[in-house]
């Protein structure tokens, strides 16, 4: 029986299969392998799949993979946890640079927690009109790596993030890719609550880290927040985003959390062959 090894780490409740491919062991075409992989109670269960593959210039590529066996451009919270991974496999060192279909990043393993350098945000529009099957809402947008709205409400826990964040995803005005949803709390100008419904695994997630990112973004670009912002996702776990903003744009963005490795061991066929 063939045999693959891996690891499954939790970046603020987002979990992953985290696969070495330097030697191209998984065919990274095969979505029904990630498919089958990422159900859970069937196979190992994740959010998604992260495979390290080579490239040119930097310590290597990150590939990302949904639940639903979909390539995207990037996850936050899986940076975290690849790099950790790829430290722990003696990969890359403690500060390591790695390529993503959103471009380089950079990251440093600082204790017990990762800080990962992401991409500048783009396409940051504020009190944009959505209309959804409960009436108008004004939200926010920003790609930071991945399309998100962000919604800003009250009542977080009684919040239908369920329904909305579907409505959302698939709402006319975001295809054809679709996007994420975020609902947040403002808290105080360094803390947010946050619950996110993330497309590709097309259900509420405990945590996002580009959601977490775009969210504290347009929250600071509309003057509601500062830098560094403390973001307590849905699993409790805090991620703290740095950034800079000006005129309506934002730089300099760090992501940094926790990456826990849970589990060590070996995938065998039984775990894709069902």
């Amino acid at each position: 029986m063939d045999k693959i090894p891996f690891m499954k780490l939790s970046g603020a409740g987002n979990d992953f299969v985290i696969i070495n491919n330097l030697a191209g062991v998984v065919d990274s075409t095969d979505t029904d392998f990630v498919k089958k992989l990422c159900q859970r109670r069937m196979s190992v269960g994740a959010d998604g799949v992260l495979l390290v593959e080579k490239a040119d210039g930097v310590d290597f590529r990150m590939r990302y993979f949904n639940a639903d066996g979909g390539e995207v451009e990037t996850c936050g919270n899986g940076a975290r946890c690849i790099s950790k991974f790829a430290y722990l496999n003696g990969i890359a060192s403690e500060q390591m640079r790695f390529l993503t279909n959103a471009g380089i990043y950079e990251s440093e393993i600082v204790g017990q927690s990762v800080k990962v350098r992401m991409s500048d945000p783009t396409d940051i529009r504020l009190n944009v009109p959505l209309q959804l099957e409960d009436g108008m809402h004004t939200v926010g947008f920003a790609n930071s790596g991945v399309p998100h709205v962000v919604f800003f409400v009250e009542d977080l826990e009684e919040t239908d993030v369920f329904d909305l964040g579907q409505q959302t995803r698939y709402h006319s005005d975001f295809k054809p890719a679709g996007t994420n949803a975020n609902f947040i709390r403002i808290q105080s100008p360094g803390l947010i609550d946050i619950r996110t419904y993330e497309r590709g695994v097309e259900d509420e997630t405990l945590a996002c880290g580009t959601g977490s990112i775009a969210s504290a973004i347009v929250a600071a670009t509309l003057g509601k927040v500062v830098s560094p912002v403390a973001v307590k996702t849905a699993s409790g776990v805090e991620l703290k985003i740095h950034f800079d903003v000006e005129n309506g744009e934002a730089r300099n963005v760090y992501l940094e959390g926790d990456a826990r490795v849970i589990f060590v061991g070996e995938l065998t066929t039984d775990a894709w062959n069902y």
